[in-house]
């Protein structure tokens, strides 16, 4: 299968200092990447920067800020982008979230993709650079404890959708596609969502983590992502990622 080479090139993710946003910058220092990580966390980048080495530099700034985005494009020149960033969104049913608590992941998973991608689009990145936007199999399935949670990752979906329609309009040569990751157990957000509806469900953690099987982790999401951004041949605008790896989602 023919692959691009990664060696040599800069990628930017964002949430990059825990949890899958790790896990992708990990792959892709691993691949050869120069790695540029942002997230709020500077003790967290700093341990990302110490096991990771000179491959990764850490950035502490808000993703979802807009002069952030056009700052680091217009600074590193990325060859990939994933975007990670999001807000834990307050595991209750919807009569107990407020609106603040019910919009959270539209202020900062959103903003965040709607930013970077406008961006990518407007520099315009080089032909043959990828955006990557993380949405969730909660897009589709719903997230009934999660507040706005599944509808602003089902935005995520459309605005990369969207944006490389543009590309192709305007011959740009820009890939953009969108993720959307199986919950799983094996992040802090992921471990709510499981221990939550759980407890809906009145099942013990025991119970619904055996029930809920193999978990998809950090470093195959890495790899999934290493994958979209060297294989010219995944070229749709959407993939579901479960333990099984990419398929293309309808």
């Amino acid at each position: 299968m023919l692959t691009q080479d990664l060696s040599g090139s800069t990628a930017i993710v964002t949430g990059a200092s825990r949890g899958l946003g790790r896990g992708v910058a990990g792959a892709l220092s691993l691949a050869g990447a120069q790695v540029i990580g942002v997230a709020r966390d500077r003790t967290q980048l700093d341990e990302v920067r110490a096991e990771l080495g000179e491959s990764f530099t850490p950035v502490v700034a808000d993703a979802a800020d807009p002069v952030v985005a056009g700052q680091l494009i217009d600074a590193y020149q990325p060859r990939t982008i994933a975007l990670n960033a999001g807000a834990r969104p307050l595991t209750r049913p919807i009569h107990q979230h407020t609106w603040e608590t019910f919009s959270c992941n539209w202020h900062v998973d959103v903003q965040q993709v709607f930013n970077w991608t406008r961006e990518a689009l407007l520099r315009p990145l080089v032909p043959g650079n990828t955006v990557i936007a993380f949405s969730s199999g909660a897009a589709v399935a719903g997230s009934p404890l999660s507040g706005g949670y599944a509808g602003a990752k089902a935005s995520i979906r459309f605005i990369a959708s969207y944006a490389a329609t543009e590309s192709e309009r305007a011959e740009l040569g820009i890939k953009f596609t969108a993720v959307r990751p199986q919950l799983t157990p094996a992040t802090d957000l992921g471990a709510a969502g499981v221990a939550a509806y759980a407890a809906r469900q009145g099942l013990d953690l025991a119970t619904a983590l055996e029930r809920f099987g193999p978990a998809l982790t950090p470093e195959q999401v890495g790899k999934a992502i290493v994958e979209l951004a060297t294989d010219p041949n995944l070229g749709d605008t959407a993939y579901l990622l479960t333990t099984a790896g990419l398929a293309t989602a309808s």
